[in-house]
């Protein structure tokens, strides 16, 4: 294994900052010095001069090879990994699916299927249940003890994905006895339906009225509604893609209250709005997520709840379908467009872009897109930061070279970009995973296979 040593650069984590020498042997950081003060020996050496050394980003929520709405996301574990290593993210976390009336095990199974032998970088998984009964409560305990320590239930999609809040109550009793987090998607999906039938029935077709109906009060009784269960329950609970005002005020009420709740927003929300799923020409049909996009004014709000750490993970829901002929399948009706957005590769640089904008701070960039996600999914210290004896996965970060986002240059398997023509200064140029070299100066040199199935300890907050 190649002894490297990292000279010259800002190392940044979420506890410090300094200038030092980073030396990596075997897969982890060995030591990190004073510049100089060591004369240490290396085969290769990189030099960050003027440049950023930062830990690999931790991706907490992507959904590669997802079957959804009759189609799967566009990228596999492949492109999907390959595209996260170029943005600086050197571990993802994926979902998992449980099949309706299937076990929670051959979901598990047809996932590690997928991304065995192909992800370049490292990766773990959470678990979607989507059938709470006695037998997949059961399974949790023995998953939890195996290192898939996250579930996911969703109060939306209906007859797809959805659980009743019974079946909620007892998933949040369960980990609540065996240190599993609930992770929620937060919106009332069954009053969703209705609107969208009515909206539908008065000829409002267009990806525009996805936004409309999907309303951010909806967000919020949800989210209220999660709280109390996991209260009940005697329970964490960790909300997924918070957009809305109304449902961050919830988070904040909760932990103001010492309630062990916690809260992720996505890129989308901090950096896009209603204007774009107002294209023309169907072309809002790209911005169709869930929970969707609000309006601009909700932006300062979740930029405010990551500087007061009541949000305190940004992932992607990184969930990519092609305009061309997937996105499309939703041409007027706007409840068959594929709910998805590409971002997995532009994460980093975009909230290294807040950095200089003034939104949060340097170490705060690094605590919500590395160390947190780590520490919530326990994976800290092994990733999410450098130190001696975690694994070296480290970016050489390029504070100054500018950028412009774009479908013509990105890697992910997609034929649009949601941040199309967006200016950001800041650029990955090298990534290490586990010390192997993965971009080289802005070249592709690692490989499928290379990335490691991590399993992962319980939430490093509830201990």
């Amino acid at each position: 294994m190649t002894r490297t040593l990292i000279t010259g650069g800002l190392v940044i984590t979420a506890a410090e900052e300094m200038h030092a020498d980073v030396l990596v042997e075997n897969g982890r950081v060995e030591a990190v010095a004073t510049p100089g003060s060591q004369q240490w020996t290396a085969d290769r050496v990189i030099d960050a001069s003027q440049k950023y050394v930062i830990p690999g980003g931790v991706d907490a929520h992507t959904h590669m090879e997802l079957p959804f709405g009759g189609t799967f996301a566009s990228d596999t574990f492949e492109t999907g990994t390959k595209a996260a290593a170029w943005g600086g993210t050197t571990t993802i976390i994926d979902f998992a699916v449980q099949s309706k009336g299937a076990a929670l095990r051959s979901g598990l199974d047809a996932w590690h299927a997928k991304a065995d032998g192909n992800c370049a970088i490292d990766y773990a998984f959470h678990m979607i249940v989507s059938d709470v009964n006695d037998s997949t409560l059961k399974e949790m305990d023995g998953l939890v003890a195996e290192g898939v320590t996250s579930f996911k239930l969703f109060m939306a999609y209906p007859g797809v994905f959805y659980s009743d809040d019974g079946q909620i109550l007892r998933a949040m009793q369960r980990a609540g006895d065996n240190g599993g987090l609930i992770m929620m998607h937060a919106e009332n999906g069954i009053a969703i339906d209705v609107l969208v039938q009515q909206a539908l029935a008065r000829g409002e077709t267009d990806p525009r009225y996805h936004g409309e109906v999907r309303k951010a009060l909806l967000e919020a009784e949800a989210t209220h509604r999660a709280i109390k269960l996991a209260q009940v329950a005697g329970a964490p609970l960790y909300v997924v893609h918070v957009s809305a005002q109304e449902a961050l005020t919830e988070l904040a009420r909760a932990r103001h209250d010492g309630l062990p709740v916690f809260g992720e927003t996505c890129p989308q929300y901090l950096f896009l709005s209603t204007d774009n799923l107002a294209e023309p020409d169907f072309g809002g049909a790209k911005y169709v997520c869930s929970t969707p996009l609000r309006p601009r004014e909700h932006q300062a709000a979740l930029w405010r709840g990551l500087r007061t750490n009541d949000l305190q993970v940004v992932s992607t829901d990184h969930c990519p379908f092609c305009f061309s002929g997937q996105k499309e399948l939703g041409r007027g009706d706007f409840s068959k467009i594929p709910n998805g957005m590409p971002g997995v590769e532009n994460r980093m640089d975009l909230l290294h872009q807040a950095v200089i904008d003034g939104h949060i701070s340097r170490r705060r960039w690094i605590e919500i897109a590395c160390a947190t996600p780590a520490r919530m999914f326990g994976l800290y210290p092994k990733k999410g930061t450098i130190a001696p004896g975690c694994d070296a996965d480290i970016v050489i970060y390029d504070p100054h070279a500018e950028q412009t986002i774009s479908a013509a240059t990105h890697h992910m398997n997609v034929d649009y970009s949601a941040y199309e023509g967006t200016q950001v200064t800041g650029r990955v140029e090298t990534v290490l995973s586990r010390g192997e070299l993965v971009i080289t100066d802005r070249e592709f040199t690692g490989h499928a296979g290379h990335g490691a199935y991590t399993p992962r300890g319980t939430c490093q907050y509830l201990h």
